[in-house]
């Protein structure tokens, strides 16, 4: 499960098998965790995370969206 980005205490990654679902990333901290998709931005679903920190987490994905989207067409060999 390659690690993208870690920030504000968040670690963003995805695992190797999820290839053939559209481009998405995982989110966690400590026993909490989230997995949001990339086009459009948009929560999947979540267990641990509180509404405030949904909204934080939301808010990174957004900044970031663009580099986990190359980190994700570039591990699995697809075109973004």
């Amino acid at each position: 499960m390659p690690t993208v980005m870690n920030v504000s205490g968040f670690r963003f990654f995805f695992y190797s098998l999820e290839g053939a679902e559209p481009p998405h990333i995982h989110v966690e901290r400590d026993q909490c965790t989230a997995k949001f998709w990339l086009d459009p931005v948009q929560l999947a679903g979540s267990r641990g995370f509180r509404s405030h920190e949904l909204n934080r987490i939301r808010a990174l994905v957004i900044e970031h969206r663009v580099a986990f989207k190359e980190a994700w067409h570039g591990h699995f060999g697809t075109e973004a």
